[in-house]
């Protein structure tokens, strides 16, 4: 008997899949403009919470607790986030909420929302982001909790900051958790590494004054372009009629959108400073002349790191834990992306219960 399949079957078969694809394509192109809607006014950043301190752009938000009082622990959560983009990416959704995971577990949690600075704000340092911004807002949690040190959760380049603060105030942090952030970018910071080596800075502040965020979004699409102009658009496509899907492609598409810019100066200290020379790692860093000794970080320091992360690489990151005195630290490292560290189901249910378990052994 012959194997091969009959010719007039599979022309008809082929038919059949053309005829299919074809009603697929006139249901999915009525649901179209219904689906963008959809995915225009997805809602973000939905739990609870109040802007208890504000300083020029800057808001501190504090969010409503989930569990009654006697749960709750003493050592409040001050989330830093980077510099570049909306924090809300860290409360996305309910089940995908790392700042949820947190109230949780009992934490009292705080966090910075830098919004976008102005024309004005060009000449802001990290000096001043560190020293004067995140500073006044650990005051502030100090203040309202009571407690002498607190605990400073870093996200990407809000990691690096973080990790400036905890080495120039030691005394006011009780805790370090450091997700996806670099810290280390000697020849192991990938493709960002790469591009920064033979990169000025100063010329793209010299032009714009602020660095756009459509400059910047452009820059980290184009690190995998296929996915991020092709591929995830004919996912979209395929699953148009997935309303979980649609509204979770909304929420990360409004995240994608809705940039901010960054203060010039700040831009061009952290490409020169940090990525082109690697003073922090190096303990060679300083803000506005004080040295930002690492050997003062001697609390205890966790670190959360993507292993396919391509924005900031594991050896971004992990060596750091070997340079530093604290005799507390961890490395959590998690078959995931940069954003998926945040965002992805599988993190929420294996990862950030173990994030929290670790903080409240130590708060």
């Amino acid at each position: 008997m012959s194997s091969f399949p009959d010719p007039f079957t599979a022309t008809i078969d082929l038919q059949r899949q053309i005829v299919e694809e074809m009603l697929d394509f006139d249901t999915k192109a009525e649901e179209w403009p219904e689906r963008l809607q959809e995915i225009d006014h997805a809602d973000v950043g939905q739990t609870p919470h109040d802007v208890v301190y504000e300083e020029n752009k800057l808001e501190l938000l504090h969010y409503e607790p989930l569990v009654e009082e006697d749960e709750r622990h003493d050592v409040p959560l001050l989330f830093v986030y980077a510099l570049i983009n909306r924090p809300y990416i860290l409360d996305l959704q309910p089940n995908k909420s790392v700042v949820r995971r947190f109230l949780e577990h009992g934490f009292d949690v705080y966090l910075i929302d830098w919004n976008e600075p102005s024309t004005l704000d060009r000449r802001l340092s990290l000096d001043h982001y560190v020293n004067v911004y995140i500073d006044n807002c650990v005051n502030v949690v100090r203040e309202r909790s009571g407690q002498e040190a607190i605990n400073l959760f870093g996200y990407c380049m809000g990691g690096t900051m973080s990790t400036m603060y905890a080495a120039l105030h030691r005394e006011k942090v009780r805790n370090l958790v450091l997700l996806a952030t670099g810290l280390q970018f000697d020849g192991h910071a990938g493709v960002l590494e790469q591009w920064a080596d033979g990169y000025d800075p100063e010329a793209v502040t010299d032009t714009f004054g602020n660095v756009p965020a459509e400059f910047l979004a452009a820059g980290f699409a184009d690190m995998n372009p296929v996915n991020n102009y092709v591929t995830k658009y004919v996912q979209l496509y395929r699953k148009l009629d997935d309303e979980a899907f649609v509204e979770n492609f909304g929420r990360m598409e409004r995240w994608l959108r809705e940039g901010v810019d960054v203060a010039g100066e700040a831009y061009v200290q952290f490409l020169e400073d940090l990525y082109q020379n690697n003073e922090l790692y190096e303990n060679e860093f300083t803000l506005d002349g004080t040295h930002v000794d690492i050997q003062n970080i001697d609390m205890p320091v966790l670190q959360v790191v993507g292993e396919f992360d391509n924005l900031i690489p594991p050896a971004a990151s992990k060596p750091f834990n070997d340079v530093i005195p604290s005799d507390d630290n961890e490395i959590m490292e998690f078959p995931s992306g940069h954003i998926g560290l945040a965002v992805s189901g599988k993190s929420h249910a294996d990862l950030w219960p173990r994030v929290c378990e670790w903080l409240e052994q130590r708060s």
